[in-house]
């Protein structure tokens, strides 16, 4: 392969200096390909980490396509990595590609996951391989890797997908947990996902509201309960290590225009990383550019765009 394939950001001078965050995109829908390399740009100029972005890439084109499953190059990033966040949605990768995402599951770092994370795997093509079990709608391994490592799989909207947006809301008594810190009002464009019983003794941070329309001052849904849309827990994998897991429903790039969600992230960075006192709610969260993310929607990806084209 000849084209860049990932990005690489060099942290600046900031409490993170020294620490390195790999943030995996790869869904079809909301856009990750545009929203991980916007924040990894805050992380790494605003607050000093280095930062990898890896992309769902066409083998063919060397084109960012998110529709491809089965090719992300550069996941033996994660074999070094501090920290790892992934915004993916039904990939099937082949199981040398595979192992680094298991391997730093079972490594007791911390990891993130955004939106569709929860049904971050789905096996169709081989359905009996060593990871297949990590697919969102195993039975043994209940609810695969969604489920058991960051709290829960994909069940389904709670909210009117498209049409009813989504209105956070603080837990009661999480107000003081410091990923929240700085944290006062956070709306995002996509719905609420229905959400169960969570798995792993979490802490939710806070509660999706479903709004009457798109526009963050449209009325809540009448007789519409509320969902956890935010929580925290811990992970502990085959190595019998805990990780500390930071989960969030929301996260597509057109949310990640509430300055609020950004800081959300970035906390839960420092969180993650048992760096929780180094959290100032008076830091940047600003982009380095002009962001205006595409809606989501299947099929909504910018053709043709390059890793190089996010540089």
């Amino acid at each position: 392969m000849s084209d860049q394939l990932w990005l690489d950001f060099k942290g600046g001078d900031g409490p993170g200096s020294g620490k390195h965050i790999v943030l995996v995109s790869g869904d079809e829908e909301y856009r990750s390909e545009e929203a991980l390399p916007m924040m990894a740009k805050i992380l790494s100029t605003h607050h000093g980490f280095d930062c990898t972005v890896l992309f769902a890439i066409d083998p063919e084109t060397e084109e960012i396509d998110p529709e491809y499953q089965t090719n992300i190059p550069g996941l033996e990033a994660l074999d070094t990595a501090d920290l790892m966040l992934m915004f993916l949605r039904f990939r099937e990768l082949p199981d040398d590609r595979m192992k680094h995402i298991v391997d730093y599951v079972n490594s007791g770092k911390p990891l993130m996951g955004l939106r569709t994370a929860t049904h971050a795997f789905q096996y169709s093509r081989d359905t009996t391989g060593p990871y297949a079990k990590y697919d969102c709608t195993n039975t043994e391994f209940e609810g695969g890797f969604g489920r058991q490592v960051l709290g829960e799989t994909w069940v389904e909207h709670h909210g009117h997908h498209g049409y009813e947006s989504t209105r956070a809301l603080i837990h009661p008594g999480s107000v003081d947990h410091p990923v929240l810190k700085g944290v006062k009002d956070v709306w995002g464009t996509t719905d609420v996902y229905e959400v169960g019983e969570l798995t792993g003794d979490p802490q939710v941070l806070l509660d999706g509201q479903v709004l009457t329309g798109m526009n963050p001052d449209d009325p809540p849904k009448p007789d519409t309960v509320t969902m956890p849309i935010a929580w925290v827990k811990e992970y502990t994998g085959e190595q019998g290590k805990a990780s500390r897991v930071f989960c969030t429903t929301m996260g597509a790039a057109t949310d990640l225009l509430s300055a609020d969600l950004r800081r959300l992230l970035v906390n839960a960075v420092y969180w993650g990383l048992e760096m929780e006192d180094r959290i100032d709610s008076g830091s940047s969260v600003e982009p380095l550019e002009a962001y205006d993310p595409t809606p989501f929607g299947f099929g909504t990806h910018i053709k043709g765009r390059r890793v190089s084209d996010y540089q």
